[in-house]
C-alpha cells in the first residue's frame, strides 16, 4: 500500500535498494567455501553362518560415488571385545578391595593386624605390629597387590591409564591395544581397498580413499574422554557392526586398516581434548599438514567426519590446538 503512493521513478530506485542485500549475499555466498560432508549413501550387512558381509556406497570428497564389499570371517568378532564396557569406579574398586582382603588372610595375626576400609572414594590399608619393621613390610606388600590388582582390572576391562593435557589422572579405553588385536582381522578391508587402487603402488590414493570411506560413517560426538567414562568408545568390529562411532572410535578402526596396509610403517594417534586423528610417516607433500615426533616427520590427517577433509589436511580448529602445543601422542605399534 505504501509502495504504490510513490512516483514511479521512487519506487523503481527503492526496489534496487532492497534487492540490494540479497544480490550481496548471493556474491559472496559464490564465492565463499561451502565444506564438503560426508554422505554415506548405502550401507549393507548380512551375517552368515561363516561371516559377515558387507556393502557400502558413499560420495568422495570430489562427489564422486564409491563403493566397497568385503567380508570378514565370523572369527573376527572374536579377536576382541565388539562393545566397551564402561568404566565404573566403585566396581574397580571392590574388585582391589577383594584382592587385598585375600592377601590380607594369608597375614599371620599373631606378627600384624591388617585392615582395608573405603575413605573419601579411596581404599585405605592400616596395619598394626608389634615387631619391628614388620608393619612397613606388610604394607608394602599389599600396596603391590593394590596396583596389580587395579592393572588386572583395568587390562580385563581394556582400559589403561592416561595422564590428561591438564595433568589429570584418568582411565581411557585402550586404543592402541585394540588396534595391536584387530588389524589382522580387518586384513580382507584393507585388500579391498588395495584392489579397488588398482594395487598401483601409491599409499596416498588408498589412504585418501578409505579415509573418504571411514568419513561418511555417521558420526557420534565425543563429549569428554574423562567424563564418558568410555561410553562412547566402539571397537573397530563394533563400529563396522553398529555403522557408527565417535572420534576416538573411528581413528582407532582406520589406525588397524593402515597398519594392515603398511605393516612397518610409523602410524600416530595424535588426542585433542575432544578429538582424535592420525599421523603416517609416508613421503609428504607441499600441501600436506605435518607433525614431528621425535625426529620423524608425520602426514597429519582425520578420519572422523562428517567433513570430507583430504588425507593431508586437518581442520583450523584441530591446526590451533597443535600449533599451541595443546595435544598428546601415542604411537601405533
Amino acid at each position: 500500500m505504501f509502495a504504490m503512493g510513490l512516483p514511479t521513478r521512487l519506487f523503481k530506485s527503492l526496489a534496487l535498494w532492497l534487492a540490494l542485500p540479497l544480490r550481496i549475499a548471493l556474491f559472496l555466498l559464490c564465492f565463499t567455501p561451502v565444506a564438503t560432508y560426508a554422505s554415506q549413501l548405502t550401507f549393507n550387512k548380512t551375517v552368515t553362518p561363516d561371516d559377515i558381509q558387507f556393502k557400502y556406497r558413499w560420495l568422495d570428497n570430489e562427489g564422486t560415488e564409491q563403493t566397497i564389499a568385503f567380508s570378514l570371517p565370523n572369527s573376527a568378532l572374536k579377536v576382541a571385545p565388539t562393545t566397551q564396557a564402561n568404566y565404573k569406579p566403585e566396581i574397580a574398586q571392590r574388585y582391589v578391595t577383594v584382592s587385598l582382603l585375600k592377601e590380607a588372610k594369608k597375614v599371620d595375626p599373631r606378627e600384624a593386624v591388617v585392615s582395608v576400609t573405603h575413605e573419601n572414594d579411596a581404599i585405605n590399608i592400616k596395619v598394626k605390629s608389634t615387631k619391628p619393621n614388620k608393619a612397613d613390610q606388610i604394607l608394602s606388600q599389599l600396596k603391590d597387590v593394590q596396583r596389580t590388582a587395579y592393572t588386572d582390572y583395568l587390562d580385563k576391562h581394556y582400559y589403561t591409564r592416561f595422564t590428561t593435557l591438564f595433568n589429570q589422572q584418568a582411565v581411557k579405553p585402550d586404543h592402541l591395544r585394540y588396534v595391536a588385536q584387530t588389524f589382522e582381522s580387518l586384513r580382507p578391508i584393507s585388500e579391498a581397498f588395495y584392489d579397488k587402487i588398482d594395487r598401483i603402488e601409491n599409499n596416498r590414493a588408498y589412504l585418501q580413499l578409505m579415509t573418504s570411506w571411514v568419513q561418511s560413517i555417521p558420526y557420534d560426538s565425543l563429549e569428554d574422554r574423562v567424563a564418558s567414562n568410555g561410553s562412547g568408545f566402539a571397537p573397530p568390529l563394533g563400529l563396522l557392526m553398529q555403522n557408527r562411532g565417535d572420534c576416538d572410535s573411528k581413528a582407532v578402526l582406520t589406525g588397524a586398516l593402515v597398519r594392515a596396509f603398511l605393516p612397518s610403517t610409523s602410524i600416530i594417534m595424535v588426542f585433542l581434548p575432544h578429538h582424535a586423528l592420525l599421523g603416517v610417516a609416508i613421503n609428504a607433500i607441499s600441501e600436506d599438514e605435518k607433525l614431528e615426533v621425535e625426529g620423524k616427520t608425520y602426514v597429519l590427517f582425520d578420519p572422523t567426519g562428517p567433513a570430507l577433509i583430504p588425507f593431508g589436511d586437518i581442520s583450523e580448529d584441530t591446526k590451533r590446538y597443535i600449533s599451541t602445543g595443546r595435544y598428546q601422542v601415542e604411537h601405533i605399534d
